[in-house]
């Protein structure tokens, strides 16, 4: 299973993130700790990503596609994977997509989690306030000041690729304004309706298994059984046909020493002598 989830920032795609892998074996790939990693590995991709990150520079699109081509190529990738913070502009999903095509990589789905941007605003004031008043201290990225920007970011660079995979038939939305419980079995629910998850299908019950086995001797008993009830009443009819045959036999035989045709013939002598005097 090969998924992509976009949304906006809060709208939960960590936490589904999290329960796909869990429940499918699969894979987050961030491309945060790609990159790192890469950097620690020394990899020819992560050494020229060194550098740029070093100087506080944005990494540019191909090397990104560099690290998440070689990460695709490792061994737990097999069951499959969640692409997390990327792509997150129309060019990067156009060379993900060559990338993928390169690979003979399908692409199952692209979960969008659609949200109200008002309410998330909300909820961040509402929990900003809570901590406020339990003394606790606040993130600075954790701000409605801080997620109006991130959400201005996202309709300029990342909604357009809504558009994008709609067009090419890979975008299933979902409303992230459920609860997590919700949310998590309306995905599970669509990646089952387009087969990019096996259904277990209902083990049959060893009882019919049991039943049907069973029958079978059954029944080969039973056409045993009709081929000898048939024997003794074929038998009876070459019987009687014998006993018949004998008997005709015999009575020409009687008739045959007496001087006296059978009763077939005799018969017919009659019919003749009765023509002749008929004629005279």
């Amino acid at each position: 299973m090969r998924l992509i989830l976009l949304g906006p920032p809060g709208a939960g795609k960590g936490t589904q993130a999290q329960r796909l892998i869990h429940k499918h074996d699969i894979v987050q790939l961030s491309t945060g700790e790609m990159l790192r990693a890469a950097v620690a590995a020394q990899t020819p991709v992560g050494l020229r990503a060194k550098d740029i990150m070093a100087s506080g520079g944005l990494v540019p699109d191909e090397i990104v596609i560099g690290i998440i081509s070689d990460r695709l190529d490792q061994p737990d990738m097999k069951n499959g994977f969640i692409l997390d913070g990327f792509p997150r502009t129309v060019p990067q999903a156009e060379a993900l997509d060559d990338l993928l095509r390169k690979k003979h990589i399908r692409l199952d789905a692209v979960i969008e989690l659609r949200v109200n941007e008002s309410a998330l605003l909300s909820r961040v004031e509402t929990r900003v306030a809570e901590m406020r008043a339990r003394g606790e201290e606040v993130r600075i990225d954790d701000t409605p000041e801080v997620l109006s920007k991130r959400l201005a970011s996202y309709r300029s660079l990342t909604e357009p690729l809504i558009h994008y995979y709609s067009e090419r038939r890979k975008l299933l939305t979902v409303d992230g304004m459920m609860t997590i419980e919700h949310v998590t079995r309306e995905i599970n629910r669509i990646l089952a309706a387009i087969g990019a998850v096996e259904t277990q299908a209902t083990p049959r019950k060893p009882a019919k298994m049991a039943a049907r086995k069973t029958s079978r001797p059954v029944g080969k008993a039973a056409k045993v059984a009709k081929k000898a009830s048939k024997k003794p009443a074929k038998t009876a009819r070459k019987a009687g046909k014998a006993t018949s045959g004998r008997t005709r036999k015999a009575a020409r035989a009687s008739a045959k020493g007496s001087g006296k045709r059978p009763a077939r013939q005799g018969g017919k002598a009659a019919k003749k002598v009765t023509k002749k005097r008929a004629k005279a």
